[in-house]
This record gives C-alpha cells, structure tokens and sequence, in this order.
C-alpha cells in the first residue's frame, strides 16, 4: 500500500521540479538529474514525470514494460497541447476546483495509509506541505480535462452512425453482458416505543457512567456493547475520518469534543451513540464510539409489515402508482423524492447486476417478474437498523451478448466516446503543424499513435 501511495504523491511533488530522481546502474557513483526531454510550445515535459507514471504503473502491479514509456510520454505531449491551447483560448479553472480535487485526492490517500498524521509522519511534511505540492499538476489536469471538453463539446452522434459502429464490431469481440434489474423500493422503519427508547437510553447512559465516574475503559465497554459490527472489535476505534464522511449529528457532536473528552448521547438514524474523541487534524478526527442500534419488538415489526402489505395491495388493485405510494409512505430518504428508484452507487445508473444487490433484496428478485411486486420482507442495512421493504421489477435482462435491442445506450455511448477521440486525434494533428515542439534523446525513436510529434 505505502509503495502504491508514495508513487501518487511523489508524481505530484516531482512534477515542475529539478530534482535528482534516479541512478543509472552502470555507472554507480553517479546521479542522474531531472531534466527536460521535450517541449510543447512553452510548456516543457520532464524526465521525472515519465518515470513517476512508470513508477506507478510497476507498483500497481501492471504491465511495465520498457515500451510502456512511449506511450506516458505521447499522453504527456497531449496534456501539454491541451493546456497551450487553454492559454490562448483563455480557458482556466477556478483555485475552489482545484483545491476540491486536491483535498479529495489527499482524503484518499489518508484514509488508505490510516490517517492524517502517518501521512505527515511518512513523507515528513505537514499536510499543508503536501496539499501545495499537489495544487499545479492537478490545475493541470484539470485545464487539460476542460479543454478536452471544448473542443469535443458539439460532437454529436446519430442513430445511422450508431448502427454503422456497432456493425463494424467483430461478431466474436462483443462483450457478454451480466444480468441486469431495475427496480423501485418502499422502505419502512419499525419504531421502538417511548418506553423502549428510554430503556435503551438508560442502558447506555450507565454505560457512560462507567467510563466518566468509574475510570473503566472505553476500548473495553465497546468491545462488549457496541452494535456497531465494523468498529466493535477494534474497541470502537474509528481513524482518520472526515467531517463529510459522518453523518451530521454526529460529525457536529465529535468536532466540538476536546481531546479525551466523552461525548453526552447522540441521536442519529443508526440508533444512538457515545463518543471519546482521541485526535483531531484539521477536517479529520480519530474516535472510539459506542453504538446502541434501536432494538424494536416483534410487534413493531409485524405492524412495518402489516402496513407495507397493504401498501402493496393497494398498488396492485391500480388505486395508487409504485411512483406515487413510494413519495407519500416510504421511510428512505434516498429514494423516496425519486419514487422510490433504487441507484447503483457503483455506477451512478439504475441498473443493478447481481453481485451489487443484497442478498435480501435478492432473494425478493428470485422469483419476481417484471411489473410485480414483491411482498414485504425485512432487510438489514450494512451498519444500520433493519427496514421492511416491498420491491418494484420495472425491467430484468438475462445475461446476453451487447446488441441493439437491449443495449442501444451502452453501444450509442460507445460509438460517441470513439468519435470523440477521432475528433481529438484530428485536432492534435492540426495543432502538431503550428506549435514548436522538440523532443530530445531516445524519446525521438518511440512510435507514436500521433506521428506528428517528431519533425
């Protein structure tokens, strides 16, 4: 992991700068120094920025052969054409974009190596440091990514082109594609009574007079009472964590704590909580929690069920739309406003292979056909209190070979995506005759997708 976070991070801290960078196995004794090997109209391309992406792609594990940095180097080239062409055209991007991107970028890196202050402690530099090492070459991408945009803006696709690409595709070359479902839900939260709300609050306040009154040790008491399954057996231990990753009564609980400091009991839709804050850095804080889930009776749940039931009934007999019954009763607030439309957070569309649903859901789908409704059913969120739910099959697809039928927009995306790149290749070798380019030493002899870069 560290091998794979420090070629990340020493791409964004190399680039722009003359440092040493690596040592010819010939001679030694020697250093060799970064040093530019190419020229893009005023933008120069370094050799430490070839060899960091190299650097990466050996450390991810993938093909790293010596031919390899032919091609980093042509991508290179393109970036440094598209950002001239942005200087002219005056296209820029704002330091709040930037900056976004460059506080992502680091969260990331953070949360893999397990923490603000192991990265700091790994890379000796406070994150400020590392925070302004990354700011020019992200502007850069993201300059170039814009600019890629303005010049394919308008190009469009039409359905005759669509069918002319699919029909060029070697028969024995199309993909093969899962089964796919789509699919609406409506949601109901058993609710404990008042009176088992107050015996669970009463449960978990002696638990926190145990650690404030009594000295008993907290890592202890989560371990043993915390319904929280990924952070229990680490005594509560959660490290490394964001305002934004939080749900907000708890991040506002946690960032106002002092070190050490144990939280009064907090309220959020996972159940209810104490916290001890151990550290803080910046936007990320490290804290054990103690959570207790709402634990409803039987009762509470036949009524979620009951309800949804006739929910179900009520859709069936026409009286009411999925659509509509979804907006007015559901309890999820993720898809209640949609209707219900369940969204694949792996693919940000409304189509869900197997392996992404859970297995609740699932066994709700086995049998279902397109256009019913399931009947209610209990389903326990990851780290979260269990709902009832009744589900919608608007549309399934068995696994099948791509076509036109099925997978008109897969296929249209595809044929746009590869007109896209026709139009950039285009414009690269437009821009190849009026800007200066000078490429030096062994990079002359790469063969290039665009031949236009050696004059």
């Amino acid at each position: 992991m560290k091998k794979l976070i420090f070629s990340f991070f020493l791409l964004a801290s190399c680039m722009h700068q003359a440092t040493v960078f690596a040592q010819d196995p010939n001679t030694p004794d020697e250093k060799i120094l970064d040093r530019v090997i190419a020229v893009v109209g005023n933008e120069a391309v370094l050799q430490s920025e070839v060899e960091e992406q190299y650097f990466q792609l050996q450390a991810r594990g993938m093909s790293a052969a010596e031919d390899e940095k032919c091609k980093i180097f042509e991508g290179i080239l393109f970036q440094k054409m598209l950002i001239v062409q942005a200087q002219i055209d005056s296209v820029e991007v704002s330091e709040k974009e930037v900056e976004a991107q460059v506080d992502g970028r680091i969260r990331q890196f953070s949360n893999q190596i397990g923490g603000d202050k192991q990265l700091e402690d790994y890379f000796g530099k406070t994150i400020a440091e590392i925070k302004e090492s990354f700011m020019d070459p992200i502007r850069e991408q993201l300059i170039a990514q814009k600019m890629q945009s303005e010049i394919t803006g308008d190009v469009k696709i039409t359905p005759s082109e669509v069918k002319s690409y699919f029909s060029e595709i070697p028969k024995d070359s199309l993909p093969i594609i899962d089964a796919t479902f789509e699919m609406s839900q409506i949601v109901i939260k058993p609710q404990m009574t008042a009176a088992e709300k107050q015996a669970q609050r009463d449960k978990l306040n002696a638990i926190r007079e145990r650690i404030v009154t009594n000295g008993e040790d907290f890592k202890t008491l989560a371990v043993l009472y915390s319904d929280d399954p990924g952070s229990a057996k680490l005594g509560g231990l959660m490290s490394g964590v964001s305002r934004g990753d939080l749900v907000p009564e708890f991040a506002s609980a946690v960032f106002n704590l002092e070190l050490n400091e144990v939280s009064d009991i907090v309220e959020t839709e996972y159940g209810i909580h104490v916290i001890k804050l151990i550290d803080k850095q910046g936007d990320k804080v490290d804290f054990r929690h103690i959570l207790l889930m709402p634990q409803v009776s039987a009762e509470a749940k036949y009524k979620a069920k009951e309800k949804l039931d006739s929910i179900a009934n009520v859709i069936r007999t026409d009286t009411l739309t999925f659509e509509q019954a979804a907006i007015k009763f559901s309890e999820d607030e993720n898809t209640r406003l949609n209707g219900g439309k369940m969204v694949n957070p792996y693919t940000g569309t409304d189509q869900w292979e197997a392996k992404y649903i859970e297995p609740s859901i699932n066994f709700a789908l086995r049998d279902l056909k397109v256009g019913e409704i399931s009947d209610a059913f209990e389903a326990k969120e990851q780290g979260g209190p269990s709902s009832y739910k009744i589900i919608f099959l608007k549309n399934k697809t068995k696994a099948h070979t791509v076509n036109m039928k099925d997978d008109y927009q897969m296929i249209q995306d595809m044929a746009l995506n590869e007109k896209k790149q026709n139009e950039m290749m285009r414009w690269v070798t437009e821009k190849q005759k009026e800007t200066y380019i000078k490429i030096e030493g062994k990079y002359k002899n790469c063969k290039f997708d665009s031949p236009g870069w050696i004059k």
